[in-house]
C-alpha cells in the first residue's frame, strides 16, 4: 500500500516568506551589531585621547556582502591592531635588545616622522652629543649641554660664553616601562553580541508587520 502525501502549496509559500523574513532579519541585525561595535571602539580610542586617527583605524565588514543570508555575520577590526592592542591590554615593555629604553623629555621635542624621537634622530638634529649620567635612585638619563630655545628644546649654543648654556635632560632610560590599559574592547564587544538575539527579533517584526 502506498499513500502520497503532498504540501499544501499554500504552506509551502507562508514557509518561503518566513525564511526570507529570517534572512533579512538576521542579515540587518548583524549590520546593525557590526556598525555599533565600530562606533562604539571608535568613542572608546577617542575618550582615551589616543585620537581620531587611530579610531578611524577601527573598520567593519558584513557578509554577505550584497544579499541577505541566515548566516550573515559582522567582522569589526583594526588597520592598526599592534597599537590599539597594547592600549587594550596594557602590556609590559621591554628593551628588544636587552639594554634601556629611552624615554623623550620635553626637552627633546617630537620626531620628524610623527610620534616619540630617537636618541640617534635627536642627534642628527640637533647636532649636540648625548651623554649618559648614572642615577642610583631613579632612572638614568641622557643629557647635553647646550642652551634652551623659545619652546624648551635644547639647541646648539653657539655663542663663546657659557651664559644661557645647561645641561638639559632629553631622555630617561629605564629598563622597562608597564602601559597603561586604557581600553576595555571585550566590553564592548559583549554588549555587541548580546545584542544580537534583540536585534533579529526586532527586525523580523519590523519585516512582518512593518
Amino acid at each position: 500500500m502506498r499513500l502520497k502525501l503532498d504540501i499544501d502549496p499554500g504552506i509551502v509559500a507562508m514557509m518561503a516568506v518566513e525564511v526570507a523574513a529570517g534572512e533579512r532579519a538576521v542579515t540587518s541585525a548583524m549590520r546593525e551589531a557590526g556598525t555599533g561595535l565600530k562606533t562604539a571602539w571608535r568613542t572608546q580610542i577617542t575618550g582615551a585621547g589616543l585620537g581620531r586617527r587611530l579610531a578611524n583605524s577601527i573598520r567593519n565588514q558584513n557578509f554577505p556582502g550584497s544579499g541577505e543570508s541566515l548566516d550573515a555575520a559582522a567582522l569589526v577590526w583594526s588597520k592598526a591592531p599592534v597599537i590599539v592592542g597594547a592600549h587594550d591590554t596594557g602590556p609590559l615593555i621591554r628593551s628588544k635588545d636587552g639594554f634601556w629604553l629611552a624615554i623623550p623629555l620635553p626637552a627633546a621635542g617630537k620626531s620628524t616622522r610623527g610620534g616619540r624621537i630617537t636618541p640617534g634622530e635627536w642627534e642628527r638634529r640637533r647636532g649636540l652629543r648625548l651623554r649618559f649620567v648614572y642615577r642610583r635612585t631613579g632612572p638614568s638619563l641622557l643629557v647635553a649641554e647646550g642652551r634652551l630655545n623659545t619652546r624648551g628644546q635644547a639647541v646648539v649654543s653657539r655663542s663663546k660664553t657659557v651664559r644661557g648654556k645647561v645641561t638639559a635632560p632629553i631622555f630617561l632610560l629605564v629598563p622597562q616601562v608597564k602601559l597603561p590599559k586604557r581600553l576595555n574592547l571585550d566590553r564592548d564587544a559583549e554588549r555587541a553580541l548580546d545584542s544580537v538575539p534583540g536585534l533579529i527579533v526586532a527586525n523580523w517584526v519590523e519585516g512582518r508587520f512593518g
